[in-house]
């Protein structure tokens, strides 16, 4: 396990082709994403939107300069759990030449003292059903398959 120091800050524009590298770098992100330069202009439009709204933070995990992860975080409120907030964990993704060290679970142990931090009460997320190593991860960290949870994907 990389016992380095692991910081993490909010990722900055010119952070942004690595993320889609990090996003694009399995066999479901490779049939998905657009990792090219330049990178398509949807992409820069969804940082800037992200970056703007006070819910959302986009970070990277980063070891001295070098960024080693990236994932998103929303912070939605609510009306159930008496008006509580939940924060929603998506695009969690470790470079390659850092996985198996431990990082990917300081990077969820971390984002889980966020969301404390931030005063929310339940910490979510959801991963295709055929990523199953990523599923006992995340089952190995406390998280639960308590929903079942459902997409519908639209054409635009």
């Amino acid at each position: 396990m990389s016992n380095q120091p692991l910081s993490f800050r909010q990722a900055e524009i010119n952070d942004l082709s690595t993320i889609i590298q990090f996003l694009s770098d399995d066999p479901l992100g490779a049939e998905r994403e657009k990792f090219e330069n330049p990178l398509p202009e949807s992409y820069i439009e969804a940082f800037s939107a992200i970056s703007d709204d006070p819910n959302n933070e986009l970070l990277v995990a980063t070891i001295g300069s070098e960024i080693v992860g990236t994932l998103q975080i929303t912070f939605i409120p609510g009306l159930s759990y008496q008006g509580g907030w939940r924060a929603l964990i998506e695009g969690v993704r470790v470079h390659k030449n850092y996985r198996n060290q431990g990082i990917g679970k300081r990077i969820i142990q971390w984002t889980i003292d966020h969301a404390r931090e931030k005063g929310c009460l339940i910490v979510q997320l959801a991963s295709t059903k055929s990523r199953l190593e990523a599923i006992r991860f995340y089952k190995s960290l406390g998280f639960q398959g308590t929903h079942e949870g459902l997409k519908l994907y639209l054409d635009n």
